[in-house]
């Protein structure tokens, strides 16, 4: 019988304890809070309700410690067997597939936890309260959320053997199917075989090319080699898009035409001037530039702003046929304070009038960005956002520079997983 600890120890020591909780909320990064001896606990592959004995695993902060679940000993109803055997609570937690963190819970019961998140971040962070519905992709709910993965990276050590990481961790692990993969990308997966040689493959299954596996070494070199370009079509909806094979792309299989509909249709056509400076910036290959070109014609001027070359020059093809459009590569800070620095009167006037639609990294756009934003003074802003805690940290900056949260969605772009995607739309006030 493993002894449960009684009292928590401070310090290194600690870890590696068992420690009997109950998990009372869900936590931004896909885990859940328990409270010991007055201490926050962060633990993974459970959900709020549930009493579980959990091994601590990192004890070096004084505010909280983190720890896995290795049992739980009382279920909540909302606690489903695993969609992935690999990830299952039952295996040892060095032994379970990282990526499917919310695998266990049931798929509406993950969308409120989602929504408690962002509404929790942007409450705390931004000092509003809102009420949050995480929507449904089609098709997902039929499949349990599995599926939907059109881009996966299976890593490979040094004896050759392929699989994913571990949860939380870089070691590589075997694994005997991959249930969030589509089909068509699955079936490429060498899984059980050893290739050595190699860093990683790559499966990736564009909606309107071949899917393909692409082995490859990562590039720790000073002078990195940028790869050769090698097209691949996605198609949203009717209209096609190049983009290339190692380049970015929303990775489920929906939620390109997903996103293209929310940006477009938050857009508040009464503040939309298709002569003004309107910006995407983070532009990738064009996608919510091309979604803003087909609302409002192909004379709206927009401008795409990317810092990969590759990627810009996806663009220009991609939003060839807008007459207004053009394509920049360039860091969106450095452009957007190079556009400050030399503006004049007409393009001020231009600026004021638009409409700018950034969709920054995961760290979000951050204080410099919104800085600039301000100063240059458009009509709207909308936002898409792939992390709430930055988003609500975005929201209170530009609340800070009088702009206000008009609209929000919240999309369940990634099934099965703690990420959300939300679009935002923010006017002056």
């Amino acid at each position: 019988m493993v002894p449960r600890s009684s009292s928590p120890r401070r310090g290194s020591e600690f870890v590696g304890t068992l420690c009997e909780l109950d998990i009372t909320n869900v936590a931004h990064g896909g885990v859940f809070v328990a409270r010991h001896d007055g201490r926050v606990i962060f633990v993974a592959d459970t959900l709020p309700g549930e009493r579980v004995l959990a091994r601590i695993t990192d004890a070096s902060q004084k505010s909280f410690w983190r720890a896995d679940t290795v049992e739980v000993l009382k279920a909540s109803p909302d606690r489903q067997e695993h969609i992935w055997s690999a990830a299952s609570v039952t295996r040892d937690p060095a032994q379970r597939a990282g990526g499917a963190e919310f695998g266990h819970i049931k798929l509406p019961v993950q969308r409120e936890l989602k929504a408690f998140v962002l509404e929790d971040s942007l409450a705390r962070m931004a000092k509003i309260e809102r009420r949050v519905q995480v929507e449904a992709l089609e098709g997902d709910d039929e499949s349990r959320g599995t599926g939907w993965r059109t881009r996966v990276r299976l890593h490979v050590d040094s004896d050759g053997n392929v699989g994913p990481y571990a949860a939380r961790s870089h070691n590589i692990i075997a694994v005997e199917d991959l249930p969030l993969a589509a089909a068509r990308i699955a079936e490429l997966a060498p899984l059980g075989q050893r290739i050595p040689g190699i860093d990683f493959i790559d499966l990736v299954g564009p909606s309107g090319d071949s899917a393909r596996a692409i082995a490859g070494n990562i590039d720790t070199g000073k002078n990195k080699k940028r790869p050769a370009a090698e097209p691949v079509t996605e198609m949203v909806g009717k209209r096609a898009f190049k983009v290339d094979v190692r380049g970015f792309w929303q990775v489920h299989r929906h939620a390109a035409a997903t996103l293209s509909e929310a940006v477009s249709s938050v857009i508040d056509e009464a503040l939309f001037d298709p002569r003004a400076a309107n910006h995407d910036l983070y532009g990738g290959v064009g996608l919510f530039a091309a979604a803003i070109g087909d609302r409002f014609g192909s004379t709206t001027r927009m401008t795409s702003v990317e810092s990969d070359e590759m990627a810009t020059e996806y663009a220009l093809d991609n939003l060839a046929e807008w007459v207004g459009a053009r394509a920049v590569t360039a860091r969106v800070d450095r452009y957007l304070e190079s556009v400050r620095r030399d503006l004049n009167a007409i393009e001020k006037a231009r600026f004021e009038a638009a409409t700018i639609v950034l969709d920054p990294p995961r760290a979000g756009a951050g204080k410099e960005v919104v800085n600039s934003l301000a100063e240059l003074s458009p009509a709207q802003l909308v936002y898409v956002a792939c992390d709430p805690v930055a988003l609500s940290r975005d929201v209170a900056l530009l609340a800070e520079q009088g702009y206000e949260l008009q609209e929000l969605r919240a999309f369940d772009l990634f099934p099965n997983t703690h990420h959300v995607e939300a679009v935002a739309r923010f006017v002056r006030s």
